[in-house]
């Protein structure tokens, strides 16, 4: 899978062209979907462009989302997060997340307090655990769950501004998450992405191990040769095109 992630929390500060909006949102996934993306990460806005957990916003956005994906006629996956720092309370949004619909999956943060518990609502309710694995420290609390062989996929997402990071290569990293992952007998899909200067060598990464991957306004707004992206299909081509070269031996 090829995911976009089309604006994560940010703004038009960071890219003139970032979409905030919904029918911002749902334009540039059409645009993006028509490019090669098969997956959606989506941090949906409420009407003043805040990050929302909200049942009424996320329905409706997945919503539009999925309507663009079947007029296209093309699969796609809607994944959406779950962070906490949207919503602090944990019971409120535990309380949220029960009543999203056409959501297929979610980004659960294991460095954050309760990721059992947003685990076990998701799993009662029918929505695929995407774990958001920051740091290889974090896989012993994944293990120590139980809920190890219940995930969807683990996406491995690696910050080279997180402090515990070694100095190194991100594609050491990578190796070494992955090792540990192995290690404990997982053997769920895995996506691989970086943020801002390890993007793209971690989607290359992912690409050569068969990982799914993702870029995006998100992570990142420049392209392989560091020029900045004029949008997020442009990125999405440009992924497409190295996925080629790589599969070609290039």
């Amino acid at each position: 899978m090829l995911q976009v992630t089309p604006n994560g929390p940010w703004g038009k500060d960071v890219h003139p062209n970032m979409p905030v909006t919904l029918d911002e949102v749902v334009a540039d996934l059409r645009a993006c979907f028509c490019a090669g993306a098969t997956g959606v990460h989506l941090h949906p806005r409420n009407q003043f462009g805040k990050e929302t957990l909200d049942p009424s916003v996320v329905n409706d956005t997945c919503k539009r989302v999925r309507g663009v994906a079947v007029d296209l006629g093309v699969p796609v996956e809607i994944s959406l997060t779950t962070g906490a720092w949207i919503v602090p309370d944990l019971a409120s949004r535990i309380s949220m997340i029960r009543e999203w619909e056409g959501v297929d999956c979610a980004t659960v943060n294991l460095s954050e307090e309760g990721f059992e518990d947003v685990m076990g609502a998701m799993i009662d309710v029918g929505i695929g655990i995407d774990v958001g694995l920051w740091a290889p420290i974090e896989i012993d609390r994944l293990v120590r769950s139980g809920l190890l062989v219940q995930v969807q996929r683990i996406s491995i997402e690696l910050d080279p501004g997180e402090p515990y990071f070694h100095m190194g290569e991100p594609t050491d990293l990578a190796r070494e998450v992955n090792q540990l992952l192995d290690d404990a007998a997982s053997t769920c899909p895995r996506l691989t992405h970086g943020m801002n200067d390890w993007t793209w060598p971690l989607v290359r990464d992912a690409f050569s191990r068969g990982h799914d991957t993702r870029v995006g306004f998100e992570d990142s707004t420049l392209l392989p040769d560091e020029t900045t992206a004029k949008s997020n299909a442009e990125l999405v081509n440009a992924a497409v095109a190295l996925e080629v070269q790589i599969r070609s031996g290039g």
